[in-house]
């Protein structure tokens, strides 16, 4: 059994370092659109990947759940309403580490701008709102991998609940009604999103996001979002993602 490496395999982590340090080529870059479900993110993440084409960028988006090996699991359980907090936050992961593996590293790797469509911070904001402690969640997702940028585009809760049950009626475990125990789901919305809000709000100031007024317009949000990219792109490569690259690239067996 191969064993995961640790960033005190100096060769392969001076190789990573090499890589994405290297001058003569655009690096990977990972730009994460965190935020509640009505905060208009999901719209300025398609302005931002066309601006970005337009611009030369070579652009990938992963989206939350989207993993075609775990998102029917979670699919068909979420039908019968058979997850609990624990097991909800365990499939997320799953899916997450997948798409992560398989979408978000080899993207990077090959210099590619990579968009997240929601990132880990939505894992952590929704699974403490429904009362899993933070840091038990956070080990589920190691070894961690922080982006470059990310925007949070923060709304309140009314304005979210006011423009998520314009377009539909939450769902079950959208409207946290596997927590709240309350039967009306526009209701048992906007008691749950109050919570993930302030864990958002939270996870803001810890990990220094790029906070985005999202009751502004959307063409005020987008080019500030423009400006704010350009400012970002000229931070170096972090080298706490030293690990996660290490392990894929050993357990890939890729050769670099």
């Amino acid at each position: 059994m191969r064993q995961p490496p640790h960033a005190s395999d100096g060769a392969l982590q001076k190789r990573i370092i090499d890589h994405f340090a290297n001058p003569g080529r655009r690096r990977g870059f990972l730009v994460a659109f965190e935020g509640p479900d009505g905060s208009g993110k999901t719209t300025q993440r398609k302005l931002f990947k066309t601006w970005l084409a337009a611009e030369g960028y070579d652009v990938v988006t992963t989206k939350w759940n989207s993993s075609e090996l775990i998102k029917p699991i979670i699919k068909s359980r979420k039908s019968v309403h058979a997850l609990s907090p624990e097991e909800f936050s365990l499939f997320h992961t799953a899916d997450f580490r997948h798409r992560i593996e398989h979408v978000v590293l080899p993207a990077l790797w090959d210099g590619k701008l990579v968009i997240a469509d929601r990132f880990l911070f939505t894992g952590l904001a929704r699974d403490v709102a429904r009362g899993l402690d933070l840091d038990w969640v956070l080990k589920l997702y190691r070894p961690l991998l922080w982006p470059d940028l990310v925007f949070y585009f923060s709304v309140t809760a009314a304005t979210s609940g006011k423009r998520v049950s314009a377009a539909r009626t939450p769902n079950f475990y959208e409207a946290g009604q596997d927590i709240t125990a309350i039967d009306d789901p526009v209701e048992s919305y906007h008691r749950f999103i109050t919570r993930m809000i302030r864990e958002y709000d939270a996870l803001a100031l810890i990990f220094k996001f790029i906070t985005v007024d999202a009751e502004q317009t959307i063409a005020e949000q987008h080019f500030q979002i423009r400006r704010l990219f350009r400012e970002g792109e000229q931070k170096p490569w972090s080298v706490w993602n030293v690990d996660v690259f290490a392990d894929w690239l050993t357990q890939a067996g890729t050769a670099i």
